[in-house]
């Protein structure tokens, strides 16, 4: 079951230099509109409970300070980016366009089906990238296989899948994979080359080095070609 990230130090450490007691913090999280006991709030910085997404970012607020500093931790999931941002889940499903219980469906998952404004809508509100979202959701290695055929094989084939998995136009990862299509089919042709002619097994050992590398940077060099569509996330017009 999901559990809120939070770090008890932190909380101790963040309250102490506000010179608050826990009575004070519960006091001024009731007038923030989530009342909690003091003793919860104890429990909390003794690792005894964690707070919810709400009543941390209540707490948050109390103590002035953001939610990412309570985790503890930087955010590796879309739940913990969430949180970061202080969005609950109710919240940022409505920015994007989705039921609660679908995001939340999402996030437990770790799968994410949205649609292209839904996608670019949840990047916008969780200040990600495409490209750190397919991280995120554990999609590098499905990129990655499709971009290794594509670039050995039929790269026409590989365009629709790989521009669902990474929401960019058809036409950008198009010209991504042609590109790596004939920068890989160099490698083919210059090996060939140079054993007909019957060269040096150095040489061949240097270009079929090259060609390790390059297929060990297909991910990389492919957000390099699709360029700022795959770091930035501009809001689409119009909206659900």
């Amino acid at each position: 079951m999901y559990s809120t990230p939070f770090s008890p130090a932190e909380a101790g450490s963040a309250r102490h230099r506000m010179g608050l007691t826990t009575a004070q913090v519960a006091q001024s999280m009731a007038a923030c509109g989530t009342p909690v006991h003091p003793d919860l709030v104890a429990a909390w910085e003794q690792g005894f409970q964690a707070p919810t997404d709400q009543q941390l970012f209540a707490l948050a607020a109390v103590l002035w300070c953001d939610p990412t500093t309570l985790m503890g931790i930087e955010p590796r999931t879309l739940a913990e980016h969430r949180i970061a941002r202080g969005l609950t889940v109710e919240r940022l499903a409505y920015r994007i366009g989705m039921g609660p219980a679908e995001y939340r469906a999402a996030e437990e998952a770790r799968h994410w089906q949205g649609d292209t404004w839904q996608t670019r809508a949840l990047v916008e509100a969780l200040g990600l990238s495409l490209r750190k979202l397919i991280g995120i959701m554990g999609r590098v290695d499905e990129l990655a296989a499709h971009l290794r055929s594509a670039v050995d094989g039929r790269w026409k084939a590989h365009v629709e899948p790989v521009a669902e998995i990474v929401v960019v136009d058809v036409t950008s990862v198009g010209d991504a994979l042609r590109t790596m299509h004939a920068e890989f089919a160099e490698f083919s042709e210059r090996y060939m080359g140079h054993l007909v002619a019957r060269n040096d097994d150095a040489r061949l050992k240097e270009i079929a080095a090259e060609r390790a590398a390059y297929l060990r940077r297909l991910v990389d060099h492919f957000w390099e070609l699709i360029g700022e569509a795959g770091e930035a996330a501009p809001f689409p017009t119009g909206g659900p």
